[in-house]
């Protein structure tokens, strides 16, 4: 009887064990979905970004890559 005992307690810890991995991973996706979102947010924000840039170049005044006055 108490090697049965003792299967039902390893059993018992592995369930136990197996219940906590669940819902760690459960965590680290919902943490991993968000971070996903995240991303592509910022990347979509760095894009247009870009450009604006870009646009802000092509209409600013005077001559392309001209060295300041100074030189």
């Amino acid at each position: 009887m108490s090697e049965l005992q003792n299967l039902s307690e390893r059993i018992d810890v592995l369930e136990t064990r197996l219940a906590f991995q669940d819902d760690t991973i459960e965590t680290l996706n919902k943490t991993i979905t968000a971070q996903w979102q995240q991303i592509d947010s910022l990347t979509r924000q760095v894009a247009a970004l870009g450009e604006r840039l870009s646009e802000a170049e092509s209409n600013a005044p005077g001559p392309v890559n001209e060295p300041p006055p100074h030189y």
